[in-house]
Order: C-alpha cells, then sequence, then structure tokens
C-alpha cells in the first residue's frame, strides 16, 4: 500500500492593484511637488523680486543693467527646475522655449537677457508663484495633517490631559452638546480621519494642478507656439521643394514626350507643305503621319495631366478618381474606399490622388508585382491611405529617393508616410492626413 505524498500548499498574497499603487504614486508624485515647491517659490521670489528693485535702483549708474539681467537669469534658472517637475504632475511632457542666444560685445552680451521675452516670463512665474504655492501648502498639509491624525488619534488619545472638570478646556463633541467619552472621542476624530483621507488624492491633486498649469501657462505656452510656428515652417518648406520636384518632373517628362513629338510633327508638316505640288500622294502620307502623331501627343499630354488634377477629381469626387487611376493600372489592383457622402477639402482629395498615383505608378516601375491592394478610410479627422504590392519590396523613405517627394506633399498638409517594404516584399505604405471636409 502506497500513499501519496502531496505538496505543502502555499499561500500568495495578493498583489496590490494596479489602480491602488497608480493612484498612490500620483498622491506622492503631488504632495512631493507641492510641497517642495513652496520653500523653492519663496527663495524665486525673494531673488527676482530683490534683483529687479536693485536693479532698477542702479540703473542710472548702469551698474543695475547688471543686475537686472543676472536677475532674470535666475528667473530661468528656477524656470528651468519647474519645467523639469511639470511632466510628472501633469502626465506629459511640456515643451522648452528657445532662448534668445548671446552674441555680439560683451555688453550685447549682457544685455540678451533683457530682450528676451521667455526670461520676463520667467521672472513673471517667479513673482506669481508664491501665492499659489502657499495657498498649494496649506491646502496639502492641512488635509496631510487631518488624514494622518485622525486615522491615528486612538493610538495617542491616552496622553491628552484629562479636561473633565475644567469648563475652559472643551474638546468637539463638548462644543456640539454631546457627551464625551474616551470611545467617542476616538470615534469622531477616526471618522474625521477618514473623511480626511478620502478627499487628500483630490485636493492635492487640485491645488497640484493649480500651480502646475501656472507654470504651463508662463514657462511653456511660447515654446508651444515656436514649436507651432517651426511645424508650419517645415510644412512651407516641404511643400515648396514638393513642387519643386514636380515641376521638375514634368518638365522633364514634356521635354522628353510631347516636346519631341511636336518637334518632329511641325518637320513632318513642313515636308507635307514642300511636297504638296511635285507629289500630292506623298504629301497626304505625311499628313496621315502627322496626325497620327497628333494624336499621339494629345493622349501624352492628357496621360501628364492626369498627375496633376485629373477632371474627374473635380468633378466626381476622390472615389471616382481613384477608380479611373486604379482601373489604368498596368498591374491588377483591389480597391476600397471608405469615405463620408460629403466631398474632402481639395487639397485633401488632391494629396490622397497625388499619393496612390504615384504610389501604383512606382509599383508597376519598380517591384515586379503581380497585384494590389488600395485601401483609403476616413476615421474621425484624419484620412488613412493604405497601398500593398506583393513586389519584391526594397523601397526606402530617405532623402534622394522616390518616396521622399511624397513625404514633403504628406508634410506639407500636416500628414505623415510611413513605409514597410523588407527585402523579398511585400511593400506597405500607409499615408495620414487631415480628414477635414
Amino acid at each position: 500500500m502506497s500513499t501519496a505524498v502531496l505538496p505543502p500548499m502555499t499561500t500568495t498574497a495578493p498583489a496590490p492593484h494596479p489602480g491602488l499603487r497608480a493612484r498612490v504614486r500620483r498622491l506622492g508624485v503631488d504632495s512631493g511637488y507641492v510641497l517642495v515647491g513652496f520653500p523653492v517659490a519663496i527663495a524665486a521670489f525673494v531673488v527676482v523680486i530683490t534683483g529687479l528693485a536693485v536693479g532698477a535702483g542702479l540703473l542710472v549708474i548702469w551698474a543695475g543693467v547688471a543686475v537686472l539681467a543676472g536677475t532674470l537669469l535666475a528667473a530661468r534658472g528656477f524656470a528651468a527646475l519647474e519645467r523639469a517637475q511639470l511632466p510628472a504632475v501633469l502626465g506629459r511632457p511640456v515643451p522648452v522655449p528657445a532662448y534668445r542666444a548671446g552674441e555680439g560685445g560683451v555688453i550685447r552680451r549682457t544685455v540678451t537677457p533683457l530682450r528676451d521675452p521667455q526670461t520676463w516670463l520667467d521672472a513673471l512665474h517667479a513673482v506669481l508663484r508664491l501665492p499659489v504655492a502657499v495657498l498649494s501648502f496649506v491646502v496639502a498639509v492641512t488635509f496631510w495633517a487631518g488624514a494622518l491624525g485622525g486615522l491615528t488619534y486612538g493610538a495617542w488619545d491616552w496622553a491628552l490631559p484629562d479636561a473633565s472638570g475644567d469648563p475652559d478646556n472643551t474638546d468637539l463633541l463638548e462644543l456640539l452638546g454631546l457627551q464625551s467619552s474616551a470611545g467617542s472621542r476616538i470615534a469622531l476624530y477616526t471618522g474625521i480621519g477618514v473623511a480626511f483621507a478620502a478627499a487628500l488624492p483630490f485636493a492635492v491633486r487640485g491645488v497640484a494642478l493649480l500651480q502646475a498649469s501656472l507654470g504651463r501657462v508662463l514657462l511653456t505656452s511660447r515654446a508651444a507656439t515656436q514649436a507651432e510656428l517651426g511645424r508650419l515652417s517645415q510644412g512651407r518648406d516641404a511643400a515648396v521643394a514638393a513642387e519643386a520636384v514636380a515641376l521638375r518632373r514634368l518638365e522633364r517628362d514634356i521635354h522628353d514626350g510631347p516636346q519631341q513629338q511636336l518637334v518632329r510633327l511641325n518637320m513632318d508638316l513642313a515636308r507635307a507643305q514642300r511636297t504638296m505640288e511635285r507629289d500630292p500622294e506623298a504629301a497626304r502620307a505625311a499628313l496621315g503621319e502627322a496626325a497620327g502623331l497628333a494624336r499621339e501627343t494629345l493622349e501624352d499630354l492628357r496621360a501628364l495631366s492626369r498627375g496633376i488634377a485629373p477632371p474627374v477629381l473635380a468633378d466626381r469626387g476622390l472615389a471616382a478618381a481613384l477608380a479611373a487611376v486604379a482601373a489604368r493600372s498596368p498591374v491588377p489592383v483591389d480597391l476600397a474606399v471608405d469615405l463620408p457622402g460629403e466631398r474632402l477639402a481639395p487639397v485633401t482629395e488632391n494629396t490622397a490622388y497625388f499619393v496612390v498615383s504615384e504610389a501604383l505608378a512606382n509599383a508597376a516601375k519598380h517591384s515586379d508585382a503581380t497585384t494590389c491592394r488600395v485601401e483609403v478610410t476616413c476615421t474621425g479627422d484624419r484620412l488613412r491611405v493604405v497601398v500593398e504590392d506583393d513586389g519584391v519590396g526594397g523601397a526606402v523613405l530617405a532623402p534622394g529617393h522616390g518616396l521622399a517627394g511624397l513625404a514633403d506633399r504628406l508634410q506639407a498638409v500636416d500628414g505623415t508616410l510611413a513605409v514597410d517594404s523588407p527585402r523579398g516584399g511585400p511593400t506597405r505604405m500607409t499615408a495620414e492626413l487631415p480628414c477635414a471636409s
């Protein structure tokens, strides 16, 4: 008879809930920000107010300029410390403004902070931050004291002096007209502690956001404006570059195609004119060749015009224009279009049409693909264009390559382009741009 030996049973304590850990961490971050920010705000206020006052008083002997510049540089240091703390409180990164760089001689470099608007915003923040920091500090300390004192009241109630028989020493229960005892006091103050503990995260979070919002407005709003201007400038440069590339390509295509055909057409017509009298048959043959060449030139010009702005796009919209592009493609195309009922903005339709047209042309020329799939969807406020083929791959999105022009064109309308094309294929190109109607 054998007995089976069972492994010893082990119990594992449940792990703390992720949401609870996040709330505790948030409370710690907000509390540290508020409590540490109070002495820093006092130091910044004293340094900036004193420096501005002394600098203004010494301006008559020019020494005030150096004092004011040093004060603004100190304000910049306090502002940098505040910006370093803002992401943890706000939960997102904050932009850093570009300060004016010093240049020229010693005097010009010395007064550079005085000519920088952001340094004055830093000084303004140091002045306005103190009353907000005082309020935040008082609220945070009050709620922390109420929560900790109330929750632990039962552990130290015995150490308080007995107030019985002393009419001038009354506790809260007696002030409320109730009978006071050790048990009732512990119950009351513990309940107050629970209420403070429940409200503590919200109160501390509120004052932390109030203080951080002041820093965000004064210390990062100008940086956000600078970043937006930079993005718009990049978009403008990208639009100019894309337009220049398109014009050069159109010029090259016209020179290599219709222009040469028109030269030959002119020569054929001149030859027919010379031979009209002595050899009518040869003249009719030359005119026939000229007519055929004129038809070919017209078809080439129509093909070139489709790459710029096809009439079907303006008349019937993006879906019809993409269907025409797919029908003309040498590679079979599986087209799926999901667009809203109303027309999109002309710049959106033109850009999406150009992206699909260029992507299919590149697939036909370079990928050796047997099939392509095009998906165009408008979700929310973004238009998503996906072009995928089963070719050999190897497409890269790098300066100097054909896809760089597409990226520039998309950047000009606040769009993006991503290319996934490993060696051996397949190639998947994804473009996103604003889906404004």
